[in-house]
């Protein structure tokens, strides 16, 4: 095993130790307490899980968590700015108010210490003079449930109020939810193309657009996709909106791919073809093929 395991090295193990009733409840509980070896009872709901086993742990976990930040303000400003903002190191900054040196002297550490990982662009914006910030990608999804709605309310869960947490959570829940999803969602879709097999894939971004998954394949097509983490079925819409977005990139893509979590409207489902590729989340399950207890990661933290 790597030494950083992989996110989807993470969900089989999660999924594997904590066999969860669907792919859609695997997903949810692995958004929150994933990387982090910890036994989850997923019968319970998930906002008690997080009650009890984090909330409640809250001086236990902190203390191991500075064990790693060495307690660095400038660090827990920046990792907060990260989990609740667009990734991109500018914004990080200026959602943690404070400067860049100080700013890339914390990252510098937190890439060292592997919480962190940097992200960029799969390709270059149409103007080359456009600076693009990288984007950064917490190396557990539970540091990144930490930062955002345990850390910054930290005052009052230290005094036993979880109001501010419980209420940020309950309000962008859904939002958080879908970066997982889509960084999932590309596993997926990396394990799907099999005639032509994708050989690079991440995301597109510049100052303009932003398309949430780009790969090329073995014979070098392009390939866009756009996710929809929501409780109703896709629409023609996100097919005509990822289209707006590659022209925006002036990119063109050779086939284009919408993934859903609730299925997709019949009109939808008509254009689907050698151009249009559809994945639900009963697709995901090639994530959980041929499980066993090789894919367990032991946990190397204390269980809470």
């Amino acid at each position: 095993m790597a030494k950083h395991p992989t996110l989807l090295e993470q969900f089989r193990s999660f999924y594997f130790q904590n066999n969860p009733k669907n792919m859609e409840q695997a997903i949810k509980y692995f958004c929150v307490f994933g990387g982090m070896g910890w036994s989850v009872d997923v019968d319970v709901p998930l906002e008690e899980l997080i009650e009890s086993k984090v909330l409640n742990n809250y001086r236990y976990i902190h203390a191991d968590i500075t064990k790693i930040t060495e307690s660095d303000r400038h660090s827990h400003l920046l990792l907060s700015g990260i989990a609740m903002g667009d990734r991109r190191t500018h914004s990080a900054l200026k959602k943690a108010r404070i400067s860049r040196t100080d700013g890339e002297y914390a990252l510098e550490n937190l890439f060292k210490r592997g919480m962190l990982e940097a992200e960029h662009s799969l390709e270059s914006p149409p103007n080359l003079d456009d600076n693009i910030d990288e984007k950064l990608n917490f190396t557990k999804p539970f540091m990144r449930f930490w930062f955002a709605f345990v850390s910054p309310y930290f005052k009052g869960i230290r005094d036993g109020d979880y109001k501010e947490s419980k209420e940020s959570f309950a309000n962008r829940q859904q939002e958080f939810f879908e970066l997982t999803f889509t960084k999932l969602a590309m596993e997926v879709m990396k394990k799907s193309f099999k005639d032509d097999p994708i050989v690079e894939i991440g995301s597109y971004w510049d100052r303009n657009t932003e398309i949430e998954i780009l790969a090329k394949t073995k014979s070098g097509k392009i390939v866009a996709g756009i996710c929809k983490n929501s409780n109703s079925k896709a629409k023609k819409t996100e097919l005509t909106k990822l289209k707006e977005q590659c022209n925006k990139a002036e990119l063109t893509a050779d086939i284009n791919v919408v993934i859903s979590k609730n299925g997709f409207s019949n009109e939808l489902k008509s254009l689907k073809g050698t151009e249009l590729r559809l994945f639900s989340l009963k697709n995901f399950k090639i994530l959980v093929e041929d499980l066993d207890e090789k894919d367990f990661i032991e946990c190397t933290t204390k269980r809470y």
